[in-house]
């Protein structure tokens, strides 16, 4: 058994990841407060204090917030898989199918708005020139559904940017149900990109940031810097744009979460396997290994 204590809402979680020997239940219980729900041998699923494991529906990556679990599931054919919706009765909101293979997707903070990043090419973002992605985002609240950020118009240093090889990934939401972040890849060059949905835009504001994941508070975004064939966990302030890089050290291939204001959630390998690590968000302390699994997302 693997224990992990988090700070969270004032107060502290005992994480317990159970044995293969412990038995499961069946299904998600999405209104327990201080659970995480996470990705595990293909399967949703959800852990607390009290020890228990929860398993839930298919899924190669899911994202937990404000009462919406979303659910990115391949299906038999070679790069096919769909976006499923589910509210936090485990009723199916959306399900609408997603050209590609799994690779990201993201909740807003009033449970609008979902994301997905697909593979159509490729399953490696460090293979520059050899994958292809698509990323899109859907709005519960009203219908509006935009397949792909390619239909953006897109500025670099306020001039428009039509590069033929471009590519977009890893969108995270912003508080207003407008702004939104994310990387797009051209040229060789990773670029931190905010979006406008209502006016269709994205606007580039710093290179060489990927997989953005905007914080609770909404003034950084943790996200992954390479170097070379690797990548780092950083932080970045929006608003003074000073960076600091975390203390984890290894290769980390992910879109962060954050479990509160102070803390990051990652994945990377472990013994061959895919684990779950927390960071402090401010770059001291040092990475702790929480559980095994991938996706992970903080409930309540």
């Amino acid at each position: 058994m693997i224990a992990l204590v988090l700070a969270l809402g004032g107060g502290y979680v005992l994480w317990r990841h159970a044995s293969a020997a412990t038995p499961a239940a069946t299904g998600l219980d999405l209104g327990r407060p201080g659970s995480y729900v996470y990705v595990e041998d293909g399967r949703v699923r959800q852990g607390d204090g009290a020890g228990s494991t929860l398993v839930g529906m298919e899924c190669q990556r899911a994202y937990y917030r404000a009462g919406l679990l979303s659910c990115l599931r391949a299906l038999g054919p070679a790069f096919s898989a769909e976006l499923i919706v589910y509210g936090s009765d485990l009723s199916e909101r959306l399900r609408t199918p997603v050209w590609g293979n799994p690779s990201r997707t993201q909740v807003s903070p009033s449970g609008h708005l979902v994301a997905w990043t697909v593979f159509r090419e490729g399953d490696d973002y460090m293979a520059d020139g050899r994958f292809s992605t698509t990323a899109g985002l859907y709005d519960l609240a009203t219908g509006l559904h935009h397949g792909s950020l390619e239909d953006y118009t897109s500025y670099v240093d306020g001039e428009r940017f039509t590069a033929a090889d471009v590519n977009y990934w890893g969108i995270t939401f912003a508080a207003d149900d407008n702004t939104f972040y994310a990387t797009m890849s051209a040229g060789g060059k990773t670029r931190l990109m905010r979006g406008d949905i209502s006016a269709r835009t994205l606007t580039a504001i710093r290179e060489n940031v990927e997989c953005p994941s905007l914080s609770p508070d909404g003034t950084r975004v943790a996200y992954k810097q390479r170097t070379g064939d690797r990548w780092r966990l950083h932080v970045l302030d929006l608003g003074t744009g000073a960076d600091v890089a975390l203390a984890e050290t290894g290769h980390v291939d992910d879109q962060a979460a954050w479990a509160d204001d102070r803390t990051v959630m990652y994945v990377k390998a472990h013994e061959g396997r895919p684990t779950v690590f927390t960071v402090p968000a401010d770059g001291t302390g040092s990475p702790v290994m929480a559980f095994p699994g991938a996706s992970p997302s903080p409930v309540g």
